[in-house]
């Protein structure tokens, strides 16, 4: 009777992990080298087969600042002070679009990984991971270009400073690319089971950009809309663009209980979408 009972006991017993929230950073950086991989596909194979390559890193902020300088400075009447409208757009954009490469990047992981989810083993946070990595040198060519017309402006008697808290600018780097992931792994694990996801995510974008002061100061909202002004006090994108050109251009305000608030709803949203990232990863290849 006991032989019986011991044959039928199992050495090892595979089950699903049963926390909510499980992260094994030590696993994480065992799979570095897979890591740097998808970073490696990310940035090589998006141009591969393009005739300007990486050139489309540099055309896109620029063109898309030579329209807002035409369209809300130049038409619109917008102010930018001392700062040359371009250079002013060109700030806000280059930070603007790390912040949606990355949500657009990790929106779609499931579904554009599928395939290899369902083949092999590792840890599924590494793909959103690499997307903010490789995001981040893209960001890095982009702000390179900042800095040329920035010299550019100066030297041509503009009057342009660096404010103290430049050092700090960093900090606004990751916050943006934290709060990009954290939004786009809650959006990705949404798209699992409901596609509509995928298709609102372009406009939403759009949409609010507008709303995240961009090609504006704050100001100027409290000032011509203040029955609308708090669409855009509420947005803590709004708070970190405004700070990106205190810190670069030395213009505006900076508000610390804004940053402080932008700080808290970033972790916040990481946390939320962390959370419904690990749940989704372990039942998405059903529904996908």
């Amino acid at each position: 009777m006991n032989n019986t009972k011991e044959s039928n006991d199992w050495l090892f017993e595979i089950t699903p992990k049963n926390k909510f929230l499980s992260v094994n950073l030590k696993e994480t950086w065992q799979y570095r080298d897979l890591l740097f991989l998808f970073v490696k596909r990310d940035i090589i194979t998006v141009y591969k087969q393009t005739i300007l390559g990486p050139l489309w890193y540099l055309i896109q902020p620029l063109f898309t600042s030579v329209t807002f300088t035409i369209i809300f400075n130049n038409v619109a009447g917008i102010s930018t002070g001392s700062v040359p409208p371009f250079l002013f757009n060109l700030a806000g954009i280059t930070i603007w679009n790390y912040f949606t490469a990355c949500l657009t990047g990790t929106s779609d992981t499931f579904k554009a990984n599928a395939s290899i989810f369902g083949k092999v083993y590792f840890p599924r946070i590494i793909t959103p991971l690499s997307v903010v990595i490789s995001n981040l040198i893209k960001f890095g060519i982009q702000f390179i270009i900042f800095i040329f017309f920035y010299l550019f402006y100066y030297f041509n008697g503009f009057d342009l400073s660096l404010n103290i808290s430049v050092f700090f600018f960093p900090l606004l780097i990751c916050i943006m690319g934290v709060l990009g992931l954290g939004l786009g792994m809650l959006i990705s694990s949404m798209v699992t089971k409901y596609r509509d996801f995928s298709y609102l995510i372009s406009f939403g974008i759009q949409l609010l950009m507008y709303l995240s002061a961009v090609m504006y100061p704050m100001e100027l909202v409290k000032d011509k809309l203040p029955k609308f002004g708090w669409l855009v006090e509420y947005n803590p994108l709004a708070y970190t663009i405004e700070t990106t050109r205190y810190m670069l251009l030395n213009i505006g305000n900076i508000s610390t209980l804004g940053l402080v608030y932008t700080v808290f709803f970033t972790v916040i949203v990481f946390f939320i979408g962390l959370l419904i990232f690990n749940r989704t990863e372990k039942s998405f290849i059903d529904t996908v």
